[in-house]
């Protein structure tokens, strides 16, 4: 019975999980990427994986990953136990303990980042500057009052000028996906990157957080939950997004494939090089926000289970 729902829901395939918006069909990549009974991780298989008291089989659970990826129905789950949320060593007991206050913990985050500035949390976002250089607030009629007064904090000020960066870049955000045709979920990821780049004050926000956090947005239902994967994704991927005046977050990644692009096709290499593409600056982007823009989302989902099992 479990092979027969596995081939009935591959061949629905995945349009029922991350439909595509009609008119954009035509410009989205076709996945290659399939649930294959025998092979896909289920979600019978997911569940046969704990133990009574909830201890999970970890090493069972990425054999079969490896073979074919997560299965739709419970990718959100598993990424949780991909991206090292929870320890496959603990129970359900402990993981609920964990989950609630992690939750409490965003919540206060949330409530830190609404004070500040209302319009967090409203289900709305922002794409306009709210404040001036100097702390001073911008007055829109876009959604009422966006900042409460004006602000001296360095802190404060610069997350301020980061949001309506990442408004900007949510409004481009997986917009083939029917997901974000509703408001309300790109202001679910708006709030998410708002809240890290308040937290984390060493990398803050950078262009390409939001094609890492869009998954989780979308896998996950609760927001607190979405947060802590996304969290953990970027413990693993920051120095991606750290740049300076004399490297690339990248860099040593970049460099990586040029020597394996050398030593696997030498000829290729050549050509590169006397295109002046040697530095493989053309794979900044691929390696930086992991193929999101290259691939189709689900080709995506699957590489990224691939990459973190």
């Amino acid at each position: 019975m479990g092979g027969i729902l596995m081939r009935k829901s591959g061949a629905d395939e995945l349009e029922a999980f991350y439909p595509i918006r009609p008119e954009c069909t035509a410009d989205v990549p076709k996945p290659r990427f399939k649930p294959r009974a025998g092979k896909t991780l289920s979600a019978r298989r997911w569940h046969a994986g704990f133990s009574e008291d909830g201890h999970l089989d970890i090493a069972k659970v990425l054999r079969r990953i490896q073979r074919g990826g997560v299965h739709p129905a419970i990718k959100g789950v598993v990424w949780e136990f991909l991206l090292g949320c929870f320890d496959p060593n603990s129970t359900f007991e402990e993981r609920n303990q964990l989950r609630q206050r992690r939750r409490e913990q965003y919540s206060m985050w949330k409530a830190e980042c609404q004070n500040m500035v209302p319009v967090i949390g409203s289900r709305k976002f922002i794409t306009a500057p709210i404040i001036t250089g100097d702390g001073q607030p911008i007055l829109t009629s876009n959604h009422g009052e966006q900042v409460n007064c004006g602000f001296s904090d360095k802190k404060a000020i610069q997350w301020m000028l980061l949001l309506h960066q990442i408004g900007l870049d949510v409004a481009r955000t997986d917009r083939a996906l029917v997901f974000y045709e509703s408001e309300a979920n790109q202001a679910k990821l708006w709030d998410i990157l708002s809240v890290y780049a308040w937290m984390d004050n060493d990398i803050g926000y950078v262009q390409g957080m939001n094609d890492i956090c869009s998954p989780m947005v979308i896998l996950l239902e609760n927001e607190a939950d979405a947060f802590w994967c996304f969290e953990r994704a970027m413990r693993r991927l920051r120095e991606n997004f750290r740049c300076t005046a004399r490297s690339m977050g990248v860099q040593t990644q970049l460099n990586t494939l040029s020597q394996i692009i050398k030593t696997v096709d030498p000829k290729l290499h050549q050509h590169l090089e006397d295109l002046d593409g040697g530095e493989y600056l053309f794979a900044f982007r691929m390696l930086m926000v992991l193929f999101r823009r290259e691939f189709s989302f689900v080709d995506a989902l699957y590489l990224w289970e691939i990459g973190f099992s």
